[in-house]
């Protein structure tokens, strides 16, 4: 689609609400330019075609508003101010002269026929003429104003939309990403505890669906409590230990906040757990403890880093976690590593009260 069309198709979905101003435009018109211009001439209030006079221009002031009206929207149709500004602005002067002089003439001359007067005077019907088409060329600009800035809104809408739009398909495309991520290592554990001991495996299948169960419930939202958050982590950490036994520690310290007073995206603390998890030994000769903090706002998780040698870390699923984070909260996370510790910060969404 090319721009011109694009900006044609908005000129299509603008809706104008004019009522209120034709109600109070026409009838001010039909009153101030016949009086302003004299055409009553020597009639006066107790004349019965003086009040009829009114009635007369009122009517002439709802043919021109009307007439120019239909067909300034008939040039947006056809013109518009992107692709054919030129064009437009010759039309609709074409449109305002050619229509309103013509038509003010012809009534004005039977006006003058109407009333009785001896004689019509053309240098009033040419100064009212002029007049009418001021007047039509201001209320055309007003008209074109209100609708270039109904424009601009309903563009800024769309573009709202649309970037709405785009940031949902991301944001689920990334949160898709966690799913076979997860299940390839829970399964490579799982398997690992088949081999050593089948009643840790059994408990390690329940955990896991109960994790699994977690991360669908939650994968159409975008923010979920921190409380609510923590306690999946502890339904996962329940499945490292299964594996890992004492040589994973887990110390979790709140400094007076509470996991209620927080959002934070789901699964984000799951995906810093497994991280470390994932490229680090852990055992009982090299134990491992991940520290859970809160502070200034931030959710703060830090574990010791014995790094696998034979391991490259590509932080796929921190890279994901940081675009999420962005896309939900403006604000992405910090990683890494910090005095012989690895430092995940996230940066919580308070609730406000």
């Amino acid at each position: 689609m090319t721009e011109p069309e694009t900006k044609q198709e908005i000129h299509e979905d603008v809706q104008l609400n004019d009522r209120t101003m034709r109600l109070v435009g026409i009838p001010f018109f039909g009153i101030a330019i016949p009086n302003l211009t004299g055409l009553f001439g020597t009639l006066t209030w107790q004349d019965g075609r003086y009040w009829l006079g009114y009635l007369y221009f009122i009517l002439l002031a709802f043919l021109i508003w009307q007439g120019n009206r239909y067909l300034l929207f008939r040039t947006r149709k056809r013109f518009t101010w992107f692709d054919k500004p030129i064009e437009k602005l010759v039309l609709l002067f074409m449109n305002n002269i050619f229509y309103t002089t013509p038509l003010t003439i012809a009534w004005l001359c039977m006006w003058y026929n109407f009333a009785g007067f001896s004689a019509i005077k053309w240098d009033v019907i040419l100064i009212v003429a002029l007049v009418n088409v001021i007047c039509v060329l201001f209320v055309t600009h007003v008209y074109e104003t209100v609708f270039m800035v109904k424009e601009q809104q309903n563009e800024q809408v769309k573009n709202s939309e649309l970037q709405r739009a785009k940031a949902e398909a991301e944001l689920a495309a990334l949160k898709n990403q966690i799913d076979p991520h997860f299940m390839f290592n829970s399964l490579n554990t799982l398997t690992h505890l088949i081999k050593v001991d089948s009643t840790k495996a059994l408990e390690f299948t329940e955990n896991l669906a109960e994790v699994y169960r977690y991360i669908l419930s939650q994968k159409d939202q975008t923010l979920v409590l921190l409380d609510d958050e923590l306690d999946f982590t502890h339904k996962y950490t329940d499945l490292l230990h299964l594996r890992f036994g004492n040589a994973l520690i887990i110390k979790k310290q709140f400094n007076g906040s509470d996991g209620k007073d927080f959002l934070i995206p789901p699964t984000s603390v799951f995906v810093a757990f497994e991280n470390a998890v994932k490229h680090n030994e852990i055992s009982e000769h090299t134990p491992m403890q991940i520290q859970v903090n809160v502070e200034a706002g931030n959710l703060i998780i830090s574990n010791t880093i014995r790094e696998r040698s034979s391991r490259h870390s590509s932080r796929i699923g921190l890279k994901n976690l940081d675009e999420r984070f962005k896309l939900i909260t403006g604000k992405g996370i910090s990683a890494g590593k910090e005095g012989g510790q690895f430092v995940v910060k996230f940066p919580l969404t308070p609730i406000r009260g």
